[in-house]
């Protein structure tokens, strides 16, 4: 069973090796997808994980346990260019800056390479500009 979780750390969480410990304790293969984490700051952590049901199950308990929040990476960050406004909203949401807003021209800019898919920037854009591939957005 292959599921995709974007691993959110609080500060005191980033030096621990929490990967390893899903390998070794819970047998899973883990495939780093994108992550973006500062020690003792924060971090997201994009992972495709691969393991039998009851190991997923038992990974998924030990990381709420350990403070690590989960959510499920099912979806894409689509940003419409043509509804943009530009107003540079969602920027300041956006923890890895694949949402930035150019200093000289003012004008938003989306990296898709560099998007988490955690989905904060789809409830920050005013106008729904952003959504995700479920369909979901917010105006």
């Amino acid at each position: 069973m292959k599921t995709k979780w974007l691993l959110t750390f609080p500060p005191e969480l980033t030096g621990e090796p929490v990967t390893y410990t899903l390998i070794k304790n819970f047998n899973l293969k883990i495939n780093i997808l994108k992550a973006s984490i500062d020690l003792n700051v924060s971090g997201n952590l994009l992972v495709l994980a691969d393991g039998n049901k009851n190991e997923i199950d038992s990974a998924l308990a030990w990381l709420g346990n350990t403070g690590v929040i989960v959510h499920p990476g099912d979806s894409q960050i689509v940003w419409n260019d043509a509804l943009c406004v530009h107003c540079g909203a969602c920027t300041a949401i956006c923890p890895t800056k694949a949402l930035s807003l150019d200093p000289s021209s003012w004008m938003v800019a989306f990296e898709g390479e560099k998007c988490l898919e955690c989905g904060h920037c789809v409830p920050a854009c005013p106008i729904g500009a952003i959504s995700n591939n479920n369909g979901l957005h917010h105006a």
